[in-house]
């Protein structure tokens, strides 16, 4: 039987604030990981936006996650809302040789565009190309301009993942431009504090239903939502939605 196309899981595991909401109680914070990735097969690393890691501190990521599991790695903020994609195949380089260092663990990397970034085609394929292979790059675009047939095209060529970002400012487009579909759930009325209705985890179920019917290899999923623990019970929800909540192939 051939592993489920769908990969759920949350924005970051480290939140004390799911204490109780997801982790119990009583288990030790350095147990945290093995618990998530029991119940999660992907997860989103946020804090390689805000700095730099070691060459070990990969490592032991890609050891500690057990087979099976990928990990997304956000693109550090230094190339995408501080050099804004110019002059920095240097830094692009160094994060996809240090992402590369998790093996078969690696997923996809996620860049997120700063909201004042206005659209422009060129730089985004240049930095694009940066990375070796654009497949692997999912884009999140902040700013509307971006959200044209021409961004459309360009990531289809590329086969560059687009980010179906769910949040106050709209709802996820329907968009699939490469071989992994990806879905950012945000909060709708109010950013990272809100819980999905089960109404709304349905609306989610299936427009990544529609992204496997149109031949996405796989579909990631992630709940930007921490606020009080939402991000992973809805996770849980749409995992049991989706897959009748195992991780097994």
């Amino acid at each position: 039987m051939s592993r489920s196309p769908y990969r759920i899981g949350t924005s970051g595991w480290s939140y004390p604030h799911w204490r109780g909401a997801f982790y119990p109680r009583d288990l030790a914070r350095a147990r945290w990981f093995a618990f998530y990735a029991g119940h999660f097969d992907t997860v989103e690393v946020n804090a390689t936006f805000y700095r730099r890691f070691r060459p070990e501190t990969y490592r032991h990521w890609r050891d500690k996650a057990p087979s099976g599991f990928r990990y997304v790695f956000k693109v550090p903020r230094l190339i995408s809302h501080r050099k804004r994609l110019r002059d920095c195949q240097d830094l692009i380089a160094e994060f996809s040789g240090s992402a590369a260092l998790t093996g078969d663990r690696f997923g996809l990397a996620l860049l997120q565009l700063p909201p004042g970034l206005h659209q422009d085609l060129h730089r985004l394929e240049t930095a694009l190309r940066a990375f070796g292979d654009p497949r692997r790059v999912a884009v999140e675009f902040r700013h509307p301009s971006w959200l044209s047939a021409d961004t459309r095209r360009l990531l289809e060529r590329l086969g560059s993942p687009f980010v179906a970002a769910d949040s106050p400012q709209g709802r996820a487009l329907d968009w699939l431009t490469g071989d992994y579909g990806y879905i950012r759930l945000h909060g709708r009325s109010r950013w990272y504090d809100y819980d999905y209705a089960p109404a709304e985890i349905e609306e989610i179920a299936a427009l990544a239903e529609g992204m496997v019917a149109r031949g996405a290899r796989a579909v990631y999923v992630f709940f930007n939502n921490d606020t009080a623990g939402y991000a992973p019970g809805n996770a849980l929800a749409l995992n049991m939605r989706l897959r009748g909540g195992s991780l097994e192939p």
